[in-house]
Formats: C-alpha cells, sequence, structure tokens
C-alpha cells in the first residue's frame, strides 16, 4: 500500500505527463490546419516552386504531424501512464534482481543489478519504438520518395545501434551509481565534471569510431569543389584536417552537410545526397526522382559558409557551456531529491528501496520536467538567433545568392512546406523557417545596398 504522499506524487507525475503531451499535441493540431488550408505557392517562391511539389511537401508534413500525433497519444499519453500506474519501473528493477541471482552475481550490489536494469529496459524500449521506426521508414518515408534503406540494412542498422548503445550506456551507467555511491554530499559536482568529460570525449569519440559503423564515409575526390573549401576553410583560418563525403543516399535522400572536432581538428562532412549530379557523366546514373537534385559548388560553398559561421561566432562552444551549467543545476536539484521516498514508492518501489539510477530517472524526466520545458524553448529561441548569424556570416563572404538559392533547393529536396503556423514554429522550429531567412537576406541587401 503506498502512502497518500506517494499518491500525491505519482497523479501530480500523470498529471503532468498529460498536460505536457496535450500541450504538444494541441501546437502540432495548429500546423495540421495550416497543412489543410494552405493550398497556394507563398507569392515569394513561385518562381521556384511548382504546384506539384508545394502539394507534395504538404502532403509529407501532414503525414508526418498526423503520424506524430498518434505515436505521441499512443506512446507518451495511454501507454506511458499505464506504465507509471502499474509501476513498470519497480517491475523491471525486481526482473533485473532476478536475473542477477539467477546468474549468480551480487545481488547487493546496486551497479551490477543497475547495469542489467539498463540492458532490460533498452531491449523494453526498442521493441517498443520498433513498429513506429517500421512504419515510418517503410511507409511514410517511402510513400514521399525518401527511403532508401532495404529490410536487411534496416535490420543490421538497428541492431547495430542496440550493440552500440549497451556497450555505451552499461559502463557510463556503472560510473554514475559508482560516483553516487563514493562521491559524499558533494557528488554532484564529480557526476558533473564526469559527464562534462565524457561529453567531450563523445563529441570527439562518435564521429570517428561509431559513425562510420552506421554509414560510410570517403575523402571528397580532387578537384574544384575540395580546392574551394579548403580554400575557405584557409581563409577563415578553419582548422581543416579531413574533408569527406557520407553516404547518406542509401539510408535516405535528405541531405545536409556539418562539420565536427574539438580545438585544431576539425572535419567537414557533406552528405552526397548534396553532391547528387556531382561526377554523373549523365542523368541515366540516376532515378527520376533524383534529376536534378543537389546544389552547385558555389552553393555547396554557401551553406558550409553558413555552417562555418557557427565555428566563427563561437556558437558551438557557447551551447557547450550553456548545457554544462544546464546539467550542473540538473545535478544539483537530484543531488537534494534523490532520497525523497515517496517518489519511488510513487512508481511501484517498495518503502525503504531507493535505486539510485531510477531517482536520476524520475527527478531528470518529471521532477524537472517544466524546467526541461522552459530551458528547450529558450535553446530553441537562441538557436534560431545564431541561425540568422550565421546565414549573415555567409552573406558577408559573400554568399547572398548562393545561399538563398540553397536554402530553396534543400527545402525543395528535402519536401519541407514553406508555410508554418507561427506558435508551431515558435515552439517546435531551432531554425528559421525558409521564407523568414530569405526575408533576413533581402533585408541585408538592402542595408548593404544603402551604406
Amino acid at each position: 500500500m503506498t502512502s497518500l504522499e506517494a499518491d500525491t506524487v505519482l497523479y501530480s507525475i500523470l498529471a503532468l505527463v498529460i498536460v505536457e503531451n496535450v500541450l504538444e499535441i494541441y501546437i502540432a493540431l495548429r500546423q495540421v490546419k495550416v497543412y489543410r488550408n494552405a493550398l497556394k505557392v507563398p507569392g515569394e517562391l513561385t518562381s521556384h516552386m511548382s504546384d506539384t511539389t508545394f502539394h507534395k511537401a504538404r502532403k509529407y508534413g501532414q503525414d508526418q504531424e498526423n503520424f506524430g500525433i498518434f505515436k505521441a497519444l499512443l506512446m507518451d499519453v495511454l501507454l506511458l501512464c499505464v506504465e507509471l500506474y502499474i509501476g513498470l519501473i519497480a517491475i523491471l528493477w525486481q526482473h533485473s534482481l532476478d536475473i542477477v541471482n539467477y546468474l549468480q552475481w551480487d545481488v547487493s550490489n546496486e551497479i551490477v543489478v543497475s547495469c542489467v536494469f539498463v540492458v532490460i529496459s533498452n531491449v523494453l524500449s526498442t521493441f517498443k519504438a520498433l513498429p513506429f521506426k517500421i512504419y515510418k521508414t517503410f511507409v511514410l518515408e517511402e510513400t514521399h520518395g525518401f527511403n532508401k534503406q532495404t529490410g536487411g540494412f534496416f535490420a543490421w542498422d538497428q541492431l547495430k545501434g542496440f550493440l552500440v548503445t549497451q556497450v555505451l550506456m552499461v559502463p557510463i551507467t556503472a560510473a554514475i551509481i559508482f560516483i553516487v555511491q563514493r562521491g559524499g554530499d558533494n557528488f554532484f559536482i564529480w557526476l558533473w565534471l564526469f559527464t562534462g568529460i565524457l561529453s567531450l570525449v563523445l563529441l570527439t569519440v562518435y564521429p570517428i569510431f561509431i559513425a562510420p559503423l552506421f554509414d560510410k564515409y570517403t575523402p571528397l575526390e580532387a578537384g574544384p569543389l575540395r580546392q574551394s573549401i579548403e580554400d575557405l576553410a584557409a581563409s577563415l583560418k578553419f582548422p581543416l584536417t579531413k574533408l569527406y563525403v557520407v553516404e547518406g543516399s542509401k539510408r535516405s535522400s535528405h541531405s545536409n552537410a556539418y562539420f565536427y572536432g574539438l580545438w585544431n581538428s576539425k572535419r567537414i562532412v557533406l552528405f552526397d545526397t548534396l553532391l547528387l549530379n556531382k561526377g554523373k557523366s549523365d542523368d541515366s546514373e540516376l532515378s527520376d526522382d533524383e534529376k536534378g537534385k543537389g546544389c552547385t559548388d558555389q552553393e555547396v560553398l554557401a551553406v558550409l559558409g553558413h555552417e562555418l559561421g557557427h565555428w566563427k561566432l563561437g556558437h558551438v562552444t557557447k551551447n557547450i557551456i550553456i548545457m554544462q551549467v544546464h546539467l550542473l543545476l540538473m545535478f544539483l536539484v537530484f543531488g537534494y531529491l534523490f532520497k525523497y521516498a515517496p517518489f519511488y514508492e510513487a512508481v511501484g518501489f517498495a518503502p525503504g528501496v531507493r535505486p539510485i539510477l531510477v531517482g536520476l530517472l524520475i527527478v531528470f524526466t518529471y521532477v524537472m520536467a517544466p524546467y526541461n520545458a522552459i530551458m528547450n524553448f529558450a535553446m530553441t529561441i537562441l538557436s534560431r538567433r545564431y541561425e540568422y548569424q550565421a546565414d549573415e556570416f555567409a552573406f558577408k563572404l559573400g554568399f547572398a545568392d548562393q545561399l538563398g538559392q540553397a536554402l530553396i533547393k534543400l527545402n525543395l529536396d528535402n519536401l519541407g512546406f514553406p508555410v508554418y503556423d507561427w506558435l508551431y514554429s515558435t515552439w517546435n522550429h531551432s531554425h528559421p523557417t525558409l521564407l523568414q531567412r530569405l526575408a533576413r537576406l533581402e533585408e541585408l541587401k538592402e542595408q548593404k545596398k544603402l551604406k
């Protein structure tokens, strides 16, 4: 029998889950209404976007949003509330104890039990998410011409992802429990230092050792584009050490470009879909939906000018600092609250049973949920500001027209819908919309003329 206080905690968590997801669904429904009612290409895009492409993008966006709403209702509201109410977390913990006992390991060792708990939880989460991944990949994305995966490729991809997750999560879990157990009253400081160092290590290690397990990375062939990119990087003193093309076309026809690496070792990665028509002797090597896609060399340089702007303006460093302050606050709150017994009783544990990992889950996911929502919104607003600044940086490099063309092409190639509900965009978009970015580029052009 749970205490009245534990019941209050449980129903508060359930109410929080419902309110948060209902708000998300309401905002999503506003955008669904836009998809139904926005039937004409915006005037700014009439010379670039045909009615056919516009309606394809509208249908793609609508299908994505409807799928997201259905998934949120089923997974994030109905199923999650049932799991919390029946005490699934406590049930999984008991199964972890049973497995540890069956294997004749030390049941009293919370580190061992926690590691088993993580694996069991990840298995369950994988199977819960799998039907939605299959539908999204082989129905939604397939219908709209983006999926390039075969069933075998998808299955192997999921298996690799699961195995890599366990290899990373199990030792991290063990380290977290060890630090909380041995760190004394100020363990949260040691925990923060550990996660800070770990995040920097993963930022360095993941692209080099883990990402190639899922996609093929090859050096960009010598030629005018490579030379232009190297010249651009040198002019900005960007410490470029590697320049790769990732074979993303085996997974999807979506395109992008990014850079990674810390300090004086940076690598730039271009999706092969961004360069779809480069190196092709004729259109016969491309499928019908691929013809005409991709960017010119100058447009690719404009995209990279934008990405390098993030580096030059210190956006990556600023985000890392912000996230470290955020984590310190989260661990500080966890340090004060994780021994509060009703949290554990609320999710099905017997009085006196307080697994550290479960406390971390409850505090981070539910207790801090309102703060996390505010933090995510603030970071979304900041990200949009950064995107405008990076666009302006590319503009000052002389890529005004090329950046505008690249943004339009990427939007068309990815079937991005150009019309959004203001609240939906404000809440969800880490990037300004296409029309907002084009309008800003035009403002910059006008300001330049007036100088």
